[in-house]
């Protein structure tokens, strides 16, 4: 293939303004705020579940000092008619005696069950603290999220912005490049990594990085200058310039 020596040193434009593009292409998608955002919304997760967990714990508690409270009001129900027919005087000795000694076992209930209540309601009260704990943990973690999406937005922004920017040339670039040219470097671009062109330098293809050897050199050399010449390593094209140590 041959080309204009021009459109050779403009293909080495165009390969510069593709990897840019690349380079800012890959930034936007490694943004670390992307892996900040990911271990948020792990983590948002996981504080939504202990939440939940908590909730669950803490109705349940609120469930059982209800029913404890309700269980000592009904002995404590059962003392005070006792009690009234006790300070009534009214019944047999063998009535009166059998409604003290119930008093006693109520009394011993009642001092039992309001134990049970009692710890139910520190444990309740435990649990209202770690409820209020796990909703300031969940909705720091909801601010956190919200501060780098917006940190995220910005940033993909400022690098979309300068993506444009590089890529504002490309379009008259490659409409004043030869058609077979510009699918040959778009086809050698697609195949190595995103290089398809690259410059001869002080007799090393800076595409490949290895130097050139000297029947490489000789061959080049006495190519005409409008050939297109191929890295013989690597196969892209290969760019003579005023560096090349021709």
């Amino acid at each position: 293939m041959r080309a204009d020596p021009s459109d050779q040193q403009q293909l080495l434009e165009l390969q510069l303004i593709d990897t840019t593009a690349t380079q800012l292409e890959r930034a936007r998608l490694t943004l670390p705020v992307h892996a900040r955002l990911d271990a948020l919304t792990r983590a948002r997760l996981a504080a939504h579940d202990h939440l939940v967990t908590v909730m669950t714990e803490h109705a349940d508690l609120k469930r059982e000092v209800a029913k404890a409270d309700a269980d000592v009001q009904l002995v404590r129900d059962r003392a005070a008619r006792d009690q009234g027919h006790l300070d009534s005087g009214r019944g047999t000795a063998k009535e009166l005696t059998a409604l003290q000694h119930e008093l006693a076992s109520l009394a011993r209930r009642q001092s039992e069950l309001e134990e049970v209540e009692l710890e139910l309601m520190e444990r309740a009260e435990a649990a209202e603290s770690g409820l209020a704990q796990a909703r300031t943990a969940l909705a720091e973690i909801e601010a956190d999220i919200a501060t780098a999406q917006e940190e995220r937005a910005e940033q993909v922004a400022e690098l979309g912005a300068r993506l444009a920017e590089v890529l504002a040339p490309r379009g008259a670039l490659v409409g004043s490049l030869s058609a077979d040219l510009v699918a040959l470097y778009e086809k050698l671009r697609a195949s190595h990594d995103g290089v398809g062109a690259a410059p001869l330098h002080a007799r090393r293809c800076l595409g490949c990085q290895l130097e050139l050897n000297a029947a490489d050199i000789a061959r080049i050399r006495a190519a005409a200058a409008d050939e297109v010449l191929r890295c013989e390593e690597c196969n892209r094209i290969l760019v003579r310039t005023a560096e090349s140590g021709l």
